[in-house]
């Protein structure tokens, strides 16, 4: 079953959901949005190879994908798209793509700069027409079609990887190890910034925000697990307010943290609405 826990969920506000794309662009590691992001320090310097080494790569996204589509298998989520009543429009792809945030015209626009006459082209005006809602006009009936026929072609699952590393991951992991954050740290910014987006409240900047007013990161001589303890409290505050579940927090993320299993070494076990992962 996809996507079993974002249908736990109440819809969002839009208002909520316009932040994500009224930041700055990411590959710019979001310096703009925080005065308070530090130099590059020693501290940082153990997690060097930290969450992007190939293998802890491939560990994150079974650990996202166990959250977002119940299921390790995170290459199979390619040619997903549902529209999960979340307020965000239809919801697709590796990383949960949304036709109401601004990711999925993005990618959209930018494979067809490479490929301009692919099948989801013709779409595009609709999906500038829709972006900030959560409507489906100018997309039905055949977007979601087009969408998964698309996913089966090699350079469209590679432009998914690329639009997911560009916004989301690359931007998370080289602010963790600015941060001082080990190889669990750099994963929790990257979960946080999948689930909420790279915005300001309720987004990941504003989450760290937050947490920044109350401990200090190991970059700022804090202590890592205390910085950690509080992101996460003031991360699970944000998704209880917005009515979400926090089991991702809770029964894995948490759990790696009170385990003191900062480098996310392997073998891990964890749950996620219930169910029991295991990654030998």
């Amino acid at each position: 079953m996809k996507r079993a826990g974002r249908l736990l969920f109440v819809a969002v506000p839009l208002v909520a959901v316009t932040a994500y794309f009224l930041v700055p662009d990411q590959n710019t590691d979001g310096a703009g949005s925080d005065a308070r992001t530090p130099a590059p320090s020693a501290s940082s310097s153990r997690s060097a190879a930290g969450l992007d080494s190939p293998e802890k790569k491939e560990l994150a996204q079974q650990i996202v994908s166990s959250a977002e589509n119940s299921s390790l298998d995170w290459r199979a989520q390619y040619d997903y798209i549902e529209d999960i009543g979340d307020g965000r429009g239809y919801t697709a792809g590796i990383i949960g793509f949304t036709t109401g945030t601004h990711d999925l015209l993005v990618l959209v626009e930018r494979y067809t700069e490479s490929h301009p006459d692919n099948a989801l082209a013709p779409y595009l005006p609709a999906l500038r027409a829709v972006d900030g809602s959560d409507s489906h006009e100018g997309l039905d009936p055949g977007f979601t079609a087009a969408w998964q026929a698309k996913s089966r072609k090699p350079a469209f699952r590679r432009a998914q990887d690329s639009e997911r590393d560009r916004v989301y991951f690359n931007p998370a992991v080289r602010l963790a190890k600015r941060d001082g954050l080990g190889t669990l740290g750099q994963f929790i910014y990257y979960d946080a910034m999948v689930m909420h987006g790279p915005g300001t409240d309720p987004g990941f900047y504003g989450i760290r925000e937050r947490a920044l007013a109350e401990a200090d990161t190991p970059a700022e001589g804090g202590s890592e697990k205390a910085y950690l303890d509080i992101f996460l409290d003031t991360r699970r505050t944000t998704m209880r307010g917005e009515k979400r579940d926090t089991t991702r927090v809770d029964t894995a993320q948490r759990r790696f943290l009170d385990d003191g299993n900062l480098e996310l070494r392997t073998p891990l076990e964890w749950q996620v609405y219930g169910t029991t992962y295991r990654v030998p």
